[in-house]
C-alpha cells in the first residue's frame, strides 16, 4: 500500500477535528496516512522537506499553508491540495471542489489511478508562489490584513474583510495611483500583479480574472495598470470579472508567458506572494519554474 503524509494547518478556516478525520478517512482508502499538524510559521515548509520519501503529500490548509509547503518540496513527490481556507485559490484554480472532504475523495482516486498534472510555479526574490504575487496595491491590502491578526479561534478574517480592506486602501489614496515603478520591457505602471494561473482569486464563488491568459503549464503573466482614477474603476472591475482581456482595459500593461519579469520601484513598495507579506522592496525579480511540481488532479 502507498504511504502518504497529510500536512494540516489546524487554524485554517475550514479545518476542524471532524473534517481532519473525514479527510484522513478518504485518503486512507488508498494509502497509509501520517497526519502532521503545523504549530508555527514556516512549519509546513519543514514538514514538506522531510516528506520527500513518501508516495504522496497532501496539504489541508488555506493558501498560506500551501505556499509554505511548496517552498519545501522538491517536485518529485506528487502533491494534493485540499481546500481548508476561506478562499483556497490554488485547489479551486486546479479544478477541485471547495468542499474539503469531496476534494480529498477526488485526490485519493487520483493517487490510486496515477492521475498527475505537472504545473509551473513562480518565484519572486527567491520565494516560491503558486498562483499570484503582487507589488504595490494588493500587497498593501495583504499587509493590512496581517496587521488585523487572527480571531479568538485562531482564524483569519474572511473574504468580506479583505474586500473592505482593498476598498479602504484605495480610498485612503483617493483612488489616485500614478506610475511609481518600471517593468523591464513593458514600461511604467502604478502597481503590478504577477499571475501563475487564472483565476487570480475568487470573491466567494465569483472567479476574478486579473490575468485571463495565465495558466499553470506556462510562464508568468504580468498585469499592471498604468494609472488609476475613480472614473476608471468600473472599467477595471469589468476587466477582472469578465476576463475579457486588454480590450476592456486599454490602460493596463499586459505580458503573457514570461520566464522572467524585473520590476524597479521609485521608492520601497510592499511585496506579496500568495497572500504572504514579503516586506518592502525597491526591486523584485519574478521567475517562472516551468514544470516544477507534480500535482494530483
Amino acid at each position: 500500500m502507498k504511504r502518504a503524509v497529510l500536512i494540516v494547518n489546524p487554524f485554517a478556516s475550514q479545518v476542524t477535528e471532524e473534517r481532519i478525520a473525514a479527510v484522513t478517512a478518504e485518503l486512507a482508502r488508498v494509502a497509509e496516512v501520517e497526519t502532521m499538524l503545523t504549530t508555527h510559521p514556516r512549519h509546513a515548509t519543514e514538514l514538506a522537506e522531510n516528506a520527500s520519501r513518501t508516495d504522496a503529500i497532501f496539504v489541508f490548509s488555506g493558501d498560506g499553508g500551501f505556499n509554505e509547503a511548496v517552498n519545501g518540496m522538491d517536485g518529485d513527490v506528487p502533491v494534493g491540495f485540499i481546500p481548508g481556507g476561506g478562499t483556497s485559490v490554488l485547489p479551486r484554480a486546479l479544478g477541485l471542489p471547495h468542499d474539503p472532504v469531496t476534494a480529498a475523495a477526488q485526490l485519493a482516486d487520483a493517487l490510486a489511478s496515477g492521475r498527475v498534472r505537472r504545473i509551473s510555479l513562480g518565484r519572486v526574490n527567491g520565494r516560491r508562489f503558486t498562483f499570484s504575487a503582487g507589488i504595490g496595491f494588493d500587497a498593501e491590502a495583504v499587509r493590512r490584513m496581517d496587521a488585523r491578526g487572527r480571531r479568538e479561534d485562531g482564524r483569519r478574517p474572511g473574504d468580506l474583510v479583505f474586500a473592505a480592506t482593498l476598498v479602504r486602501v484605495a480610498f485612503e489614496r483617493r483612488v489616485r495611483y500614478d506610475p511609481v515603478l518600471e517593468i523591464s520591457g513593458l514600461g511604467r505602471a502604478a502597481f503590478a500583479f504577477v499571475a501563475n494561473a487564472d483565476p487570480y482569486t475568487f470573491a466567494k464563488r465569483i472567479p476574478l480574472h486579473v490575468a485571463p491568459e495565465a495558466n499553470f503549464e506556462g510562464g508568468l503573466d504580468v498585469v499592471a495598470p498604468v494609472r488609476v482614477r475613480l472614473h476608471t474603476i468600473p472599467r477595471l472591475l469589468r476587466y477582472v470579472v469578465t476576463g475579457r482581456g486588454q480590450e476592456s482595459a486599454p490602460d493596463v500593461l499586459y505580458a503573457h508567458d514570461r520566464d522572467r519579469v524585473e520590476i524597479a520601484c521609485d521608492a520601497p513598495l510592499p511585496l506579496q506572494a500568495d497572500g504572504e507579506d514579503l516586506g518592502d522592496v525597491e526591486r523584485a525579480v519574478f521567475e517562472a519554474e516551468r514544470g516544477a511540481l507534480r500535482v494530483l488532479v
